[in-house]
């Protein structure tokens, strides 16, 4: 059974109960959203072979503590970075390290920061120089599910309305999407209810209503959407390691549909239409 709460009524998460936020939550979420944007649009040109996703790592902890803000992964369960860095196979929660990127690479760079309390979280997919055409295409295809989910965010939809519209599709486009990982609510917390999945049938999960705040973050793999956990306990790798690709907003639902909380400021989000300018 689902619970609709205030989102003030509550300070931790509770399995089916979620919350609806007024106007200081869709405030703070704005505000946070930006920020990260932000900072994930300045990353851009940090992007490039040569450079390890160490430094970039660093660059995002400068600018949080520069503006205000903490990195919301920075001892989360044990993690130590600012960010997650996922290059080519890696499906999400790829470690930022000292080995240099190369030509070719493609790259999810996935940042929460958290402003005043709120978390504003977003990831967007990086070309490395020039990149190949499957890997192009797989891009591509990743946003075009993001924008089908985000369609189908509306008052009244379900949360399985969202899933079906994404899976519809990526397997259109003989990809798969990868069943391990989902979106979820935030706010004040950093996951919270309900669970977004990025595959489903319509009509099915809970009803979206006004005041809901949560990501959508679907993870598109080339193969098969099988993945595995490597020993470090994070980095998640596609089985048949065929590329994968991701891209996140957080939003949330309104009277008459959603806003968009990680809007890039320079409409860099995503990189295949920024590049066509």
């Amino acid at each position: 059974m689902i619970t609709y709460v205030d989102a003030t009524s509550r300070a931790r998460r509770t399995a089916g109960v979620i919350p609806l936020h007024g106007e200081e939550g869709f405030a703070g979420m704005r505000r946070a959203g930006q920020l990260t944007a932000e900072a994930l649009d300045i990353l851009t040109e940090y992007v490039e072979p040569g450079v390890p996703t160490s430094t970039i790592d660093k660059i995002a902890r400068e600018f949080a503590r520069d503006h205000g803000a903490v990195p919301a992964t920075i001892f989360y369960k044990g993690y130590r970075h600012s960010l997650c860095t996922s290059i080519n196979h890696v499906v999400c929660h790829g470690i930022p390290d000292e080995r240099p990127l190369r030509e070719g690479d493609i790259v999810n760079i996935d940042l929460t920061l958290i402003l005043d309390g709120w978390h504003g979280d977003s990831s967007r997919m990086y070309p490395v120089g020039e990149i190949s055409r499957k890997a192009e295409r797989l891009i591509e295809v990743t946003y075009d599910s993001l924008e089908a989910g985000l369609k189908a965010a509306i008052p009244g939809n379900t949360t399985g309305d969202i899933g079906a519209a994404i899976q519809a599709v990526a397997e259109a486009e003989r990809t798969s999407v990868v069943r391990d990982f989902v979106g979820h609510g935030l706010g004040r917390l950093f996951h919270d209810e309900p669970n977004i999945m990025h595959f489903g049938t319509p009509g099915t999960g809970p009803e979206l209503k006004p005041g809901m705040i949560f990501t959508i973050e679907p993870m598109i793999n080339l193969g098969r959407p099988h993945v595995k956990i490597l020993s470090d306990g994070w980095t998640a790798v596609t089985r048949d390691r065929t590329l994968s690709a991701q891209c996140e907003h957080s939003i949330g639902i309104t009277e008459t549909g959603h806003e968009i909380f990680t809007l890039s400021p320079k409409g860099l989000f995503n990189p295949m239409l920024a590049a066509r300018g």
